[in-house]
C-alpha cells in the first residue's frame, strides 16, 4: 500500500508563463506532474553535520520529498508521491515537507459484500470482487490453513489431502491477498476466507479472486478460527451480494494501511494534511496484466478495484487542478489551504470519522484536517498563503545553512540568506493547521498566522476556539475585519499547558467564521519528556 502527496511549493508569480494545461503523466496507478528526485534532507546538527535520529524519528524522514520550493522550475505545479510503512504506527508518514500536501486514505460508501455463513448459522460480513460461479447452496467443510501446512497459505505449502474440496481460512499477510486464493485452488480447495489479524483490524479490501473468496475483519476472523477449533466438523459457505451503496457501514473511515503522524522531523508541522478516497477505488487497468497480477490468471479487464493511498492522491490532485482552473492566480499554498481548512471530520452517520486500525475515533495525527470536500474548497473564504521566502525562512528555522538550502532552491544561496529570511520557530510558518509540542520548561507556545480574504468584499470573521482538556488557547485579535478581496490580516495564537495535562496527545481546533464561511484549522498537542523539538 502506498500513501500519497500533492506538492504545492511556490507562488505562481515566481514562475514563467503558465502552460496551457497542467502537466500530467502516468506513473503506474498514480498521477505525477513534476520530476521526482530525492534531496538529501536530514536535519543538520548545530555544527552543520547531519545528526543521528532514534528509530521513531528517522533521519531519512524527508529524503523522499518529491519537490522543492524552487522558483526556477516552471514545471512545479502539483505532484504526487508515495509513502508507506506497513503496519502503520506513529511517525510512519515520510513525505512531510511543508510544501507537500500529504494525503491519507479513506473508505467510500460503496461496498462489495460477500458474507461468511457458518454451519451454526452465524453470519459475518466480508467483501470480495469475485464474479465467477458461486458456491453450492449447502455448506462445505471449513479448515484453517495453519492446520493444513500454512496459515498464510503460501503457494505449494498447503497439503492437498487436507484442503481438497474445502473452504480454507487463510491469515492475511506475508504474501499477496489474491495469491492466497490461488494457493488454495492449486491445492484443490474450493473457497477461501481471508482472515484479518490485529495489524489489519477491521479494514476490508475487495479483490478479484480466482476462486470464491472473501475477506473478513479481525473480530469475525477470531470467531471463525475459534469455531474451527471446536472440532465439530466445521462448515461454511460464502454469499456474494454484488455492489451495495449506503450508510451502513458508515463512511469515510481511515484505512489501516494509511501512514500516520506525528511529523518525525518538524513536529510543529501537522502531518498528514487530509484524507481522500483510497479503499476499493474503481481505476483504469492495463490490458497487459490480469486483475490479480498473477501469472495463472487469464482474465483481462479495462478497469479494476484498487486500494492504496496511490488512489487517494489522484482524487486530491484532481481537486487541486479544479481549483487551479477556477482560480488561476492562486498560489499552490493557497490551494492547499483551501483543501485543508474546508475538510470535514464527521462521517455520513454524523459521528466522528473512525480509524480502521483500531476501531476508535480518528485523530489529526491520522486524518490531518479531515476528509477533502471539493465543493467547499471552491469557496474557502480565507486562505493561508506561503511563498518561497517563507519556505526558506522555515528551513533556516530548523538549522539549514546556505549550502543545504541551495539544494532545494536549485540555485546558489547567499551566505546571508538566513539573515534575510527568518522565523522564530518552524511553527510560525503560515501553515493552515497547528501542531504544538510541550516539554519541560517549554509549556507556553506562540504561533503567528496571516490570512488572505478570498471571499466577499466586506467580511468580518470571528474566532471560535475548541481547546482540549488541560490546554488553554487564546487568539489575538479575536475578530478580523476585511474591506476588500485579497486583503490580509494577521493574528497570534497562544497555547499554554494547563492543569491536568501531563502526558499523551490532545486535539482541538481554531475556526474563523463570518456566518457563511467556516475556516477551520486542526490543532494537535504532544507532550515530550525528551524535550525534543524541531527548533534547535
Amino acid at each position: 500500500m502506498r500513501a500519497s502527496t500533492s506538492t504545492l511549493p511556490a507562488k505562481p508569480e515566481a514562475w514563467p508563463a503558465k502552460p496551457e494545461s497542467l502537466p500530467i503523466k502516468s506513473a503506474g496507478h498514480s498521477v505525477v506532474s513534476i520530476p521526482i528526485f530525492s534531496p538529501p534532507w536530514t536535519r543538520p546538527s548545530p555544527t552543520g553535520s547531519t545528526s543521528s535520529r532514534s528509530p521513531s524519528e528517522p533521519a531519512a524522514a524527508l529524503r523522499r520529498t518529491t519537490a522543492t520550493p524552487s522558483q526556477s522550475d516552471p514545471s512545479v505545479r502539483h505532484s504526487t508521491a508515495f509513502w508507506s510503512q506497513p503496519p502503520p504506527g506513529k511517525f510512519t508518514a515520510t513525505n512531510i515537507a511543508p510544501w507537500i500536501l500529504t494525503v491519507g486514505a479513506s473508505t467510500l460508501d460503496r461496498e462489495f459484500p460477500a458474507d461468511v455463513v457458518l454451519g451454526d448459522g452465524r453470519v459475518f460480513n466480508g467483501v470480495s470482487l469475485y464474479s465467477g460461479e458461486g458456491l453450492t447452496d449447502y455448506k462445505l467443510p471449513l479448515v484453517y490453513g495453519g492446520d493444513c501446512g500454512s496459515r498464510l497459505c503460501y503457494s505449494g505449502a498447503l497439503q492437498p489431502s487436507k484442503v481438497q474440496d474445502k473452504i480454507v481460512v487463510c491469515d492475511r499477510g506475508g504474501n499477496a491477498r489474491v495469491a492466497k486464493g490461488s494457493a488454495v485452488k492449486l491445492a484443490g480447495g474450493i473457497g477461501m476466507i481471508m482472515a484479518n489479524r490485529e495489524e489489519s483490524g477491521e479494514e476490508l479490501l475487495a479483490d478479484s479472486h480466482l476462486i470464491p473468496a472473501t475477506m473478513v475483519g479481525q473480530m469475525a476472523a477470531d470467531q471463525i478460527r475459534s469455531y474451527i477449533k471446536t472440532g465439530h466438523n466445521a462448515t461454511a459457505t460464502i454469499k456474494f451480494r454484488g455492489t451495495v451503496i449506503g450508510t451502513s457501514p458508515p463512511s469515510p473511515k481511515v484505512a489501516s494501511f494509511s501512514s500516520r503522524g506525528p511529523n518525525s522531523l518538524t513536529p510543529e508541522i501537522l502531518k498528514p494534511d487530509v484524507i481522500a478516497p483510497g479503499v476499493n477505488i474503481l481505476a483504469g487497468w492495463t490490458g497487459a496484466s490480469s486483475p490479480t497480477d498473477l501469472d495463472n490468471d487469464p482474465r483481462r479487464v479495462e478497469f479494476n478495484i484498487i486500494s492504496g493511498t496511490s488512489m487517494s492522491c489522484p482524487h486530491v490532485s484532481g481537486i487541486a487542478a479544479l481549483l487551479r482552473k477556477a482560480y488561476p492566480k492562486w498560489s499552490p499554498a493557497a490551494i492547499k489551504s483551501a483543501l485543508v481548512t474546508t475538510a470535514y471530520t464527521l462521517d455520513n452517520s454524523g459521528n466522528k470519522i473512525k480509524d480502521l486500525a483500531n476501531g476508535e475515533e480518528s485523530t489529526p495525527f491520522v486524518h490531518g484536517a479531515g476528509h477533502v470536500d471539493p465543493n467547499r474548497a471552491l469557496n474557502p473564504g480565507l486562505v493561508y498563503d506561503i511563498d518561497v521566502n517563507d519556505y526558506v525562512a522555515f528551513m533556516c528555522s530548523i538549522g539549514y545553512g546556505p549550502r543545504q538550502i541551495a539544494v532545494f532552491m536549485r540555485e546558489l544561496a547567499g551566505d546571508d540568506i538566513c539573515a534575510r529570511n527568518s522565523l522564530a520557530s518552524p511553527g510560525d510558518l503560515n501553515y493552515p493547521s497547528f501542531a504544538v509540542v510541550f516539554k519541560p520548561g517549554h509549556e507556553l507556545v506562540k504561533y503567528k498566522r496571516v490570512v488572505t480574504n478570498v471571499g466577499s468584499v466586506d467580511a468580518v470573521y470571528e474566532v471560535n476556539v475548541d481547546a482540549p482538556a488541560g490546554v488553554e488557547i487564546s487568539v489575538e485579535p479575536s475578530k478580523l475585519v476585511f474591506s476588500e478581496v485579497n486583503q490580509t490580516q494577521s493574528y497570534e495564537v497562544t497555547f499554554a499547558k494547563g492543569i491536568g495535562y501531563v502526558y499523551g496527545e490532545r486535539y482541538g481546533s481554531i475556526e474563523w467564521s463570518n456566518g457563511s464561511h467556516h475556516v477551520r484549522s486542526p490543532v494537535a498537542f504532544r507532550w515530550s519528556n525528551t524535550g525534543y523539538s524541531a527548533s534547535m
